[in-house]
């Protein structure tokens, strides 16, 4: 994971991540691009353990240089990432969610595959991103999934998340979405500028009585972005 998330004029970010005993594939990235833009990625590859890690490292390092070659475009970002994983790891799949954001203008283009959708968690809105369905990568000969342009309003918070945050509630997909969506919407106000405070309430609230630190084969990560 990186060792610190960047500072980028107009956008405040915060990162929570909790791993499985074995070390799992769950991963989180945030990127300066040029022209004041910035990346955002979650991700995770299918397995734990030190090889499910190795295949994490190169799919997150690959995915940093596809994003400052072409980030603006995060189909191409998915796509390229989707041919290396085939080329290196044709056993393994993964998912990933690549966002290209410009916080000057609060304007998020983001592209996922096989990836849960993003929370956009405001004064006004609590609402999960529609995007569209889409494979795994390495689950087909091509991967392709058309992106979605949102518009973030001054203070809402963009919160990207792995499928290991639903997966330790035990509960049914749609019940978990459900659960995740209350935690969303009951942030305090006084918790809402902070991004940190925001991911934190969150998996307090979906993960409680300690199954946010459980030994559980599931990863969890969360990428928080608020926009000013």
């Amino acid at each position: 994971m990186p060792a610190r998330l960047p500072r980028v004029t107009g956008v405040q970010l915060a990162a929570r991540h909790r791993t499985g005993p074995r070390g799992g594939g769950d991963w989180h990235d945030a990127l300066p691009l040029p022209d004041a833009a910035l990346g955002l990625a979650v991700g995770s590859v299918t397995g734990s353990g030190p090889s499910a890690v190795a295949a994490m490292g190169r799919l997150r390092a690959s995915l940093r240089a596809y994003a400052v070659m072409e980030g603006e475009d995060p189909v191409a970002v998915l796509s390229d990432l989707e041919l290396l994983l085939r080329l290196t790891e044709p056993a393994r799949s993964a998912t990933a969610l690549f966002a290209y954001c410009e916080p000057a203008l609060r304007k998020i283009v983001l592209a996922g595959a096989g990836h849960s959708p993003p929370l956009i968690i405001g004064e006004r809105r609590t609402e999960f991103v529609e995007t569209s369905l889409s494979a795994p990568l390495g689950m087909l000969a091509c991967w392709e999934a058309p992106s979605v342009e949102i518009s973030a309003e001054p203070g809402e918070t963009v919160l990207l998340y792995t499928d290991g945050l639903l997966h330790r509630t035990g509960d049914a997909m749609d019940r978990a979405f459900a659960r995740l969506h209350a935690a969303a919407a009951s942030v305090p106000k006084p918790l809402r500028d902070d991004p940190g405070a925001i991911a934190d309430h969150v998996l307090r609230t979906v993960l409680p009585d300690g199954l946010d630190t459980a030994d559980s084969e599931e990863d969890v990560v969360l990428l928080a972005a608020r926009f000013a």
